[in-house]
C-alpha cells in the first residue's frame, strides 16, 4: 500500500544547532528505505513565504501569498513510501525527526479507479 507522509514543522521553533543533526537522521532514515524498496519519493518545499493560494469563486480565480494557515507549523514536505500496512507507515512516521518538533500526518493513496475514499 503506498502512504504519503506529509512533514509538518516550524523552522523557527527548533533548537538551536539542531539542523545538522536532523539532516543526519534524515539520511540515514532514507537510507534505510531506499534499501528495503519501501521508499517511492519525497522532497521538501521551498518555505512557504514564496507560495501562493489560488481560490477560484464564481469562476473568478483570487491568488494570495502563502498558505492558508494561521498556525506557524506548516507544510513543509512529503515522503511517500510503499509498506505493507498502515502500522508500518505509522512506524516510519514516528521516526521522521520532525515527529519530535512538529508533525507528520499520514495518509493511503488512493490507486486509480478503485474505491479507496
Amino acid at each position: 500500500m503506498k502512504f504519503m507522509l506529509l512533514i509538518y514543522n516550524n523552522p523557527a521553533a527548533l533548537p538551536a544547532g539542531e539542523l545538522e543533526a536532523i539532516s543526519q537522521d534524515v539520511d540515514t532514515l532514507i537510507e534505510e528505505l531506499q534499501g528495503s524498496g519501501e521508499l517511492v519519493g519525497g522532497d521538501g518545499l521551498a518555505d512557504s513565504s514564496l507560495a501562493k493560494t489560488v481560490r477560484v469563486r464564481d469562476g473568478a480565480p483570487a491568488t494570495t501569498d502563502g498558505p492558508f494557515l494561521e498556525a506557524k507549523e506548516q507544510l513543509a514536505g512529503y515522503l511517500m513510501v510503499d509498506v505493507e500496512s498502515l502500522a508500518r507507515a505509522t512506524e516510519i512516521a514516528a521516526r521522521w525527526p520532525d515527529a519530535r518538533h512538529g508533525a507528520m500526518e499520514v495518509r493511503a493513496v488512493m490507486s486509480a479507479g478503485a474505491d479507496d475514499v
